[in-house]
């Protein structure tokens, strides 16, 4: 009788947390969005730069399904904890050739394919697991009728693309995500997914935020492969710890928690929607801005030492990276604190924006200038905030603007 129970998906309480095997799979997962890091500082353009962001959001869009699966049945007991880790291999796969995505070969599976591969892979097992699960939970199937058409569909420009290369890839990818993003938003409108767990929902967002905050940190300082001249380089290192310190201390420290609560307060019919919203919308540009913020981080490392041969300035690709990731980060905290606590602060607003403006000068900076510039911002941001905010974000001071719930 023990075996049934193990073939049988074990449904989740309301007090259920993060489990350990979920954590390992979400490292796995971060490894795959630091490998877009080495991806776009092998050759540091426009164009990569770009392409990384698609890579990144094809990514991001492929864990969430993961998300709910977790919030829904146990992902570390029987059949489910043995087909998630065969996604976990596919996304381990996707990881080593992520670096080479548009570069193809004579060879029959090359990068570009065996990534599109290791996609369709995971994400069907998402479905499976899914329409396992929804097999005595009616809701769920019917959210899941709508769901796997655009999933499904966008496999076929995922493959077509690898196969034809350069420009069309791109194209193509691109038809892909809008077609993946486009339909799943379409079928959660018509029906939400479930939140049994907000505690498990909640940690598992954050979780992945601090975790790819700290590989990110470790990506950039494994970067360059030579730390001379030792002391600008450890300076720069040190410089982007206080960076990432900065980062997470805007998010974890009352931010998170006060969310946590403000959609625990949101009534039983509304929460999954807004917990959809809230961190499905907001999550994923936080954690691409601290993505972008980290390659920034190892081309000035690298300017500064013998890998570059252009050390006198940071240069547009780098000043984009460093200064726009940090605007995305603190943009998408902005739009996560409106979908959560509902309450913004107008000086926030300029805050966020302000790096953009900051970045023309920036990119005409030493390298290692640009980037205490950035790091003077964010402490000064950090500090104004612990200045302005109330210890419950959720009770507005002077000067702050609060929406409707």
């Amino acid at each position: 009788m023990r075996r049934v129970s193990d073939i049988r998906p074990v449904p989740v309480g309301v007090t259920h947390r993060t489990t350990m095997f979920e954590i390992f799979f979400d490292l796995v997962f971060v490894f795959a969005l630091t490998r877009v890091i080495t991806f776009m500082a092998g050759s540091p353009t426009a164009l990569t730069l770009a392409q990384g962001l698609l890579l990144l959001l094809l990514l991001l869009y492929s864990w969430g399904p993961y998300t709910w699966v977790g919030n829904l049945v146990r992902p570390d007991v029987g059949l489910v904890r043995a087909a998630t880790l065969v996604a976990m291999a596919a996304i381990f796969v996707a990881a080593l050739v992520l670096p080479d995505a548009w570069k193809q070969s004579p060879e029959l599976f090359d990068a570009p394919l065996t990534l599109a591969l290791a996609y369709v892979v995971g994400r069907a097992v998402q479905l499976v697991i899914l329409f396992w699960v929804s097999a005595t939970n009616p809701p769920l199937r019917s959210t899941l009728r709508f769901f796997r058409v655009p999933v499904i569909l966008a496999w076929l420009p995922l493959i077509g693309g690898a196969l034809l290369g350069g420009a069309a890839q791109t194209v193509l990818w691109t038809v892909a995500l809008l077609v993946d993003i486009g339909g799943a938003r379409i079928a959660s409108a018509f029906r939400p997914w479930q939140v049994r767990s907000l505690d498990h929902f909640t940690e598992r967002f954050g979780l992945v935020l601090i975790i790819a905050l700290g590989e990110s940190l470790i990506s950039a300082g494994a970067g360059p492969r030579t730390m001379a001249p030792v002391g600008a380089a450890v300076l720069a290192a040190l410089l982007g710890l206080t960076t990432t310190v900065c980062l997470w201390w805007l998010y974890f420290d009352r931010l998170a928690p006060a969310a946590r609560e403000a959609v625990s307060n949101v009534p039983d019919e509304r929460r999954a929607s807004v917990a959809g919203d809230a961190y499905g919308i907001g999550h994923s540009p936080l954690i691409i801005g601290a993505i972008y913020v980290a390659l920034g981080i190892e081309e000035v490392i690298a300017r500064l030492t013998e890998e570059s041969a252009h050390p006198d300035r940071l240069g547009w690709e780098a000043a984009t990276a460093l200064y726009g990731g940090t605007a995305l980060y603190l943009l998408s905290r902005l739009v996560f604190r409106r979908l959560t606590v509902r309450v913004v602060c107008p000086a926030q607003v300029v805050a966020a924006l302000l790096p953009l403006a900051l970045l023309p000068i920036g990119r005409s900076l030493p390298p290692l200038a640009a980037l205490t510039l950035l790091t003077v911002f964010l402490v000064a941001v950090t500090w104004f905030e612990r200045r302005i905010e109330p210890p419950d974000p959720t009770q507005p001071r002077p000067g702050y603007r609060a929406g409707k719930t």
